[in-house]
């Protein structure tokens, strides 16, 4: 039995087909056809049902499969030993980060990191939450980072920062006078949403649920960008709220469309994700301390009520 036979099975376990698990391992499908077999006769058992399609796990199969993949990443650990032992921080590093997060944060770290680290080719990927889980888990991704809590059991989260939710107003609205807004003054019939799929989405919809306001509402108007909900908004078509990072780059007469919440403010909380198996984790620390150094001087609010992305 070797490592590279259980990545083969590994890869088409997830993804039930030889011909695409070959490729996604760069070999031949013949190579890992044989391969796999190989490892079938010597434990004189099929991992796989041929006969389904697409290509199932049979019983005893689905319990190798568990197996592999501890086997696979505690190999894996071991030049994770040798590396930090050495005190090198470089290699392939896969990051994925949600929609809502990476055009404001991405240009605050990414410059400094790949300087202090030119050792460490940065693969990143923006993703959903869903998406970003789901590698994680299947080891596609070596960290990302979201809105959290996740809860998820084979995961880990380090806070990396609390973010604050702006109201950015229509003219027209009764609140553009105030300083501050408190939930209760947020009129729900005219927020205007990212479309589903967003975590953003889903915390706005939890802070509205949180205020108590008529449970009967309705989001009437849907985008997939903060500057299309922006525009919309100086169009008078309703009020949006914002990340606090991304209300940093607008113009004077924008920002001064912007309402804080009163305290304790609602926020959402961002986190490094990574596998509880913490692979390359002195890559991730060294990510982590990169991150909250700079968005410290940004970003100074203690007094903060989250709001599930969930």
């Amino acid at each position: 039995m070797t490592i590279t036979q259980l990545i083969y099975v590994l890869a088409v376990a997830e993804h039930k087909n030889f011909t695409l698990a070959a490729e996604k391992c760069f070999v031949t499908q013949p190579t890992l056809s044989m391969q796999i077999q190989k490892l079938e006769e010597q434990l004189e058992i099929q991992i796989f049902d041929r006969s389904k399609k697409p290509i199932g796990l049979t019983d005893v199969g689905e319990k190798i499969v568990v197996q592999a993949k501890n086997i696979v990443n505690e190999a894996n650990r071991i030049k994770d030993i040798v590396d930090q032992q050495k005190g090198f921080i470089g290699g392939d590093f896969k990051i994925g980060i949600i929609p809502t997060i990476m055009p404001t944060l991405l240009p605050m770290f990414l410059n400094n990191f790949i300087k202090k680290y030119p050792k460490v080719n940065v693969i990143i990927e923006e993703l959903t939450t869903n998406e970003i889980i789901n590698k994680l888990k299947n080891g596609h991704l070596d960290c990302a980072i979201a809105a959290t809590p996740l809860d998820e059991e084979k995961l880990k989260e380090i806070v990396l920062y609390y973010e604050p939710f702006v109201a950015y107003v229509p003219e027209s609205s009764q609140n553009i006078g105030k300083k501050e807004i408190e939930v209760s003054d947020l009129d729900v019939e005219k927020i205007l949403l990212l479309q589903d799929g967003h975590c953003f989405r889903n915390s706005i919809l939890n802070l509205c649920k949180a205020s108590q306001l008529n449970k009967d509402h309705h989001f009437h108007l849907e985008s997939g960008s903060f500057e299309t909900l922006i525009k919309l908004s100086d169009e008078g078509l309703g009020t949006t709220l914002l990340p606090y990072l991304h209300t940093m780059d607008l113009n004077e007469k924008s920002k001064s469309k912007l309402k804080p919440f009163v305290d304790p403010k609602p926020a959402r909380e961002v986190s490094l994700i990574f596998p509880k198996n913490e692979l390359k984790i002195h890559i991730i620390e060294a990510l982590r301390t990169t991150i909250q150094g700079v968005v410290r001087g940004a970003i100074a609010f203690s007094n903060v009520e989250i709001i599930s992305p969930k």
